[in-house]
């Protein structure tokens, strides 16, 4: 059995210009981080040639293509596994919703297993590109890039997407101190029974906008994100 565990993000600056819309003709560029809350993904093989897939429900059917998840059917295709293949997932948060980027975190896990169930090691910037693939283009999800990448790379980056469709992925380097604690400040989201607003982010995320602008005043990464998450967020500095 494989297990995979792929990390949500919150996106602090940015969201929106990731969009093919946008970024193709002016560019864009995200800064986010991924939290300890997770989606799991288990692949095993089957005893016989068909498929069982379980997340909120169970589907199992003769070969890949007709398994009705299109995220699974279209991962399935692009590893170009046609059967004999059990897959499950579970995670820390409610499946749709929580605006955590929980679909690529998915998607990501799943590629990320499958592509070991075959015998084969897969970078994060594939990952990030077969998970683009796969929502974007096979499934034209209305969404952008930032979610598969911050759930491929991990941890705090600052990602550029170019004209071109290239990305560019760069770590954000911070004192050790604040980065443990702005992972326990952001692990004070909470999920309300209902889609995530911005009332329930609103403390968590002020407390990060400090954080940040102290790493900034501290000599970590020059990245001035913290200001400008106040100023979009109507903080007092």
């Amino acid at each position: 059995m494989i297990i995979s565990r792929t990390p949500l993000r919150v996106s602090f600056l940015g969201g929106g210009s990731d969009l093919p819309a946008y970024y193709r003709e002016h560019g864009g560029a995200v800064l986010s981080t991924t939290v300890e809350q997770s989606v799991y993904v288990t692949v095993s093989r089957k005893f016989d040639n068909a498929v069982r897939v379980s997340y909120a429900r169970t589907e199992e059917v003769a070969r890949a293509a007709d398994v009705e998840h299109p995220l699974v059917r279209e991962a399935l295709a692009l590893v170009g596994i046609e059967g004999g293949i059990e897959i499950t997932s579970v995670a820390d948060i409610p499946a749709r919703g929580t605006g955590l980027g929980s679909s690529s975190s998915f998607t990501v896990g799943l590629l990320n297993a499958l592509h070991a169930f075959c015998g084969h090691h897969a970078s994060a910037a594939q990952l990030a590109r077969e998970c683009c693939e796969i929502e974007l283009e096979r499934c034209r999800e209305p969404i952008g890039k930032q979610d598969q990448y911050a759930a491929a790379f991990g941890g705090m980056n600052f990602i550029r997407f170019h004209p071109d469709e290239s990305v560019e992925v760069k770590k954000v380097i911070c004192p050790a101190s604040v980065t443990a604690d702005l992972q326990e400040r952001l692990n004070l989201l909470l999920y309300r029974g209902d889609a995530l607003g911005l009332g329930a982010a609103r403390a968590p995320v002020g407390r990060a906008c400090r954080l940040l602008r102290k790493a900034e005043r501290d000599g970590g990464d020059g990245t001035p994100c913290g200001n400008r998450l106040c100023r979009a967020l109507r903080w007092p500095h």
